[in-house]
């Protein structure tokens, strides 16, 4: 499903989407379009697409491409895929479970997991972290730990 989505290739296409994407989430998958991983991640981004278009742009950066290559190293991409959040041109942290919070790392494992998140990231910008708790759904643990340290504010700079 990666074939239906953006894919940037250049470094002035990634500044550019970052750049130009007001007031919705950008969310970029760092990865391969020969991964399984990957392509997993990108049918649930493809399906999950047109219902959070809009409030979040969705876009896959490929990390073999020369140019991308100052990125990679910036987020330090070292496990594909890799998903970087956006707001307003400002990278967005959160909390996964992991030491790293610059980026979300491995799949979803649902459509809706990936759905909670971006919905989170977009509504807690929007309101200062006032934003609403969706429901725990139970399949991916680390969801709900992202949403209430989005919740209580431990997230925002």
């Amino acid at each position: 499903m990666s074939f239906l989505m953006t894919t940037l290739r250049e470094k002035k296409e990634v500044d550019s989407i970052i750049r130009d994407t007001i007031d919705k989430v950008l969310v970029l998958r760092f990865g391969r379009s020969t991964d399984s991983v990957c392509l997993h991640l990108d049918d649930i981004l493809s399906k999950s697409a047109r219902e959070v278009s809009k409030f979040a742009t969705v876009a896959l950066v490929d990390i073999d491409s020369e140019d991308i290559q100052v990125y990679v190293k910036y987020f330090d991409i070292t496990l594909i895929p890799s998903t970087v959040f956006f707001f307003n041109a400002h990278h967005m942290k959160m909390d996964s479970g992991s030491a790293d919070h610059t980026k979300w790392v491995g799949a979803f494992d649902r459509k809706q997991d990936f759905i909670d998140v971006v919905e989170a990231i977009f509504r807690g910008h929007e309101r200062k972290a006032d934003c609403y708790l969706p429901p725990a759904s139970g399949a991916n643990t680390k969801i709900p730990v992202v949403i209430q340290r989005l919740v209580k504010g431990e997230l925002w700079p």
